[in-house]
């Protein structure tokens, strides 16, 4: 499970098996038992989320959105793409 970014406490990570076929670019996100997943085509978008409110999950947009080149460089590494 590559950590990509660790922000206020939140780890932002993938999977190393991210399903057969692989899903599309995307970034799970958790701290605690909270977690979410946001897609990244085109832009950042909540794929789902558990134990968040809205002003975290607006506000991890922001930062998946700021990081977004890392995380597609991350990602790219990690799978070959």
């Amino acid at each position: 499970m590559p950590v990509v970014l660790r922000y206020k406490g939140y780890r932002l990570f993938f999977y190393s098996n991210e399903g057969e076929p692989r899903e599309p670019l995307h970034i799970h996100v958790r701290k605690g038992e909270a977690v979410c997943k946001f897609w990244l085509d085109p832009r950042p978008a909540v794929a789902q989320s558990y134990g968040m409110s809205s002003a975290e999950l607006r506000e991890l947009a922001a930062v998946v959105l700021e990081n977004r080149e890392q995380i597609v460089r991350y990602w790219n590494e990690h799978f070959g793409d």
